[in-house]
């Protein structure tokens, strides 16, 4: 199958996902994971009338999207890979959405490049439903404090809560847990399901799933 074949396919889905719990399916934004894929694979979607994609890299980013991003208008870039404060002020230029903001060293430096820049992108708190100790995110017992701090103090506009299950477990259990701690926290926005589980992300509640396999192929 081509990129466009796959792409409407994982469309369909997400649309079918929806309309089983009762959802609008343009509740659901689709998120194409385009790590690894170079510029010209990426057009392929583009050209296709996909919009909002997701990168793991800020360096990988910078070679291909700033030319991406000038070529065409409305494209939306989020940042779903872990970043490391000495990225943030690339992050801040490049970025549309940060979807990883997991601690309070790095939530600083976005505040204070979000100043400086004079660029705001929106934020998505990540958290670690699984507690996996080799995985980023803020333990769900800290995460209401933690977008209060971000938020109140620091005034960075978080607009949602973004979760990656543990690989070997059922993600329903996890997408309820973050979707519950959303609500807690008063946020609209839930970033969960990959190109495995989107679908049940979709049923507990995803407004944004992040898709790559399934569109661009294995890497």
């Amino acid at each position: 199958m081509t990129i466009a074949e796959q792409l409407d396919n994982v469309i369909a889905r997400v649309e079918s996902a929806a309309k089983r719990v009762g959802r609008e399916p343009d509740s659901v934004q689709l998120v194409a994971v385009s790590k690894t894929f170079p510029a010209d694979v990426v057009r392929e979607a583009i050209i296709h009338g996909q919009r909002i994609f997701g990168e793991n890299r800020v360096q990988e980013a910078q070679q291909k999207w700033p030319q991406l991003k000038a070529e065409t208008a409305g494209v939306e870039l989020h940042l779903i890979g872990p970043l490391q404060s000495n990225k943030a002020a690339d992050a801040v230029a490049l970025f549309d959405v940060i979807e990883t903001v997991d601690r309070e060293k790095i939530a600083r430096v976005l505040s204070e490049e979000t100043r400086r820049q004079g660029r705001t992108p929106r934020f998505y708190v990540q958290v670690n439903t699984g507690l996996e100790p080799q995985k980023a995110g803020i333990t769900p017992d800290e995460a209401a404090e933690f977008v209060r701090f971000c938020v109140h103090e620091l005034g960075l506009p978080v607009e949602g809560l973004m979760c990656i299950p543990p690989a070997d477990e059922n993600p329903g259990p996890h997408f309820a847990l973050l979707a519950k701690l959303a609500a807690e926290c008063g946020l609209g926005k839930l970033s969960m399901g990959m190109s495995g589980d989107f679908e049940t992300a979709i049923e507990f509640g995803a407004t944004s799933v992040r898709v790559g396999s399934a569109i661009f192929g294995t890497r």
